[in-house]
């Protein structure tokens, strides 16, 4: 007879099919959490192409022509108060004439110095020398040019309309200026541009404004002869531009166009503006281009500005889907400039020991963290600069330290890597718990062609700057309107 199953004999195998049900469920849990935890550290660093970068920089130098820029007129928008202008790089409408990489680079980093020393100036002046306006006569709208260079200070150029008939010119863009303008014929002095010298009597929608206009007295400096308005406008790198100031037709490709928009008819201007006709003022102001077409918001990609590739820069768009979205910060004493509240940065997932208040603008005016178009490399106040370099190094041990570079301190040989390397991921760390992550390509740069590469990040005495290396390969959309900086990185 065989044996029969006792209740305990059943109880002790429902217990222990129990037992074991729970101990792979748990197991499972874990596994299932730790994959996300896995891909986040994954995301702690990134691959930068060594070989592509270093390519790029030798093909700036070589002999083959390069290709033209592509200047593809704005179509049509759906929506009709949304304008449109392709944005190329500088070195993609003017041939670098350096002798190699690295002359190109020193030139940059030079120029890119004398702009920064200019904005702290301008920051440390008394409220009353930054913004009361000035009256002169035109005899005394002139200034000395301290820079031997002629490469060209803002690094990307709008192809922009002006008059009638319609005359297209490269224009450099600039967030830090509110007065537009180009070189005019008659000339006094003018540099060497791509286009054709604009004439304003060739055109029939130019006319001059009176003295006693709004937007004469508007400027922050001016001077009158008969009744008809001039400016001058100088910039931290010894360049300066003067003559008439008018209003004139600005048509945006296929996309529009807007008339009686003020602009300067420069007959004097000298220094570093190689190539481009003259200078779109898209900072803060009534007399910025953005205020004076009525725009609610605008935005621009910087493409690498070692190609030649081009983007666009455009009024009234909406930023696009998943963008991240920053509030702006009011300075009242400066508001030229548009600043963010930065409270923190991390490398390699690490957070870096740096209090928010080091980011704020004080009650003087000064500190804080902008965004500039025209700033290349991005300055951070010198403690937070500091930690950050070092925090870098850190997690960047499998990088061959060398010696620094101009204002680089820290700096690598990647010669001896044939493709690709792993670096850490710099994060920067906004108000509402918003974070923007650079790509490698955006903090380590190439400063010659034979693998040098620096961290392209510098300190500061009192201003920290966003500047256009960090911002390359991103849609920077700015919401004038609503007070808020979209980020959307590969959105070009």
């Amino acid at each position: 007879m065989a044996p029969t199953k006792t209740p305990s004999t059943f109880n002790a195998l429902f217990f222990f099919l129990f037992f074991i049900l729970i101990l792979f469920s748990i197991c499972h849990s874990s596994l299932v959490y730790s994959l996300p935890q896995e891909q986040e550290e994954n995301q702690h660093f990134q691959v930068l192409n060594v070989a592509a970068s270093i390519h790029k920089t030798l093909q700036l130098f070589s002999k083959a022509t390069p290709p033209s820029p592509t200047i593809t007129a704005a179509a049509s928008a759906a929506n009709s108060s949304v304008f449109s202008v392709s944005l190329h790089p500088r070195i993609s409408v003017v041939k670098p004439h350096h002798q190699n990489y690295s002359a190109l680079t020193v030139s940059r980093l030079a120029y890119d110095s004398a702009r920064v020393k200019s904005i702290n100036y301008k920051l440390q002046l008394p409220i009353s020398q930054t913004v009361h306006q000035r009256l002169i006569q035109p005899e005394d709208l002139q200034s000395p040019v301290t820079s031997g260079e002629s490469q060209g200070t803002f690094e990307y150029l709008a192809r922009v309309g002006l008059g009638r008939p319609v005359k297209e010119f490269f224009m450099s863009i600039d967030t830090g200026s509110d007065v537009s303008w180009l070189q005019c014929q008659p000339c006094d002095s003018c540099y060497q541009q791509s286009d054709p010298i604009f004439n304003p009597s060739g055109s029939s929608t130019f006319n001059t404004l009176s003295c006693s206009s709004r937007q004469c007295n508007s400027l922050k400096i001016n001077g009158c002869t008969d009744d008809a308005c001039h400016y001058y406008v100088s910039y931290g790198d010894g360049s300066f531009t003067s003559g008439d100031f008018g209003t004139e037709t600005v048509t945006f490709g296929r996309s529009g166009s807007v008339s009686n928009v003020a602009v300067g008819c420069g007959h004097d201007n000298e220094g570093l503006f190689s190539g481009s006709a003259g200078l779109i003022g898209l900072g803060v102001g009534s007399l910025s281009f953005p205020s004076q077409i009525k725009a609610t918001s605008f935005s621009y990609c910087l493409v690498d500005m070692d190609s030649h590739s081009s983007s666009t820069l455009e009024f009234n768009s909406v930023p696009p889907s998943g963008s991240i979205i920053i509030p702006m910060v009011y300075n009242p004493k400066f508001d030229i400039y548009f600043y963010v509240d930065l409270v923190g940065i991390s490398v390699a997932g690490e957070k870096l020991p740096i209090q928010p208040s080091v980011f704020q603008v004080g009650s003087d005016g000064t500190g804080g963290v902008m965004v500039d178009s025209g700033t290349v490399v991005t300055r951070l106040v010198t403690r937070a600069y500091e930690s950050l370099r070092d925090t870098f190094a850190k997690h960047a041990k499998n990088l061959h330290p060398t010696s620094g570079y101009s204002l680089f301190d820290t700096c690598y040989d990647l010669s001896s890597i044939p493709d690709e390397v792993e670096v850490p991921t710099v994060s920067f760390h906004f108000s509402g718990g918003k974070t923007w992550s650079l790509k490698p390509k955006n903090c380590l740069i190439p400063v010659d062609s034979r693998g040098k590469f620096c961290f392209a990040f510098a300190p500061s005495d009192s201003i920290s700057i966003i500047g256009n290396i960090q911002q390359q390969e991103t849609r920077i959309s700015y919401d004038l309107a609503k007070k808020l900086i979209g980020v959307s990185p590969d959105q070009c």
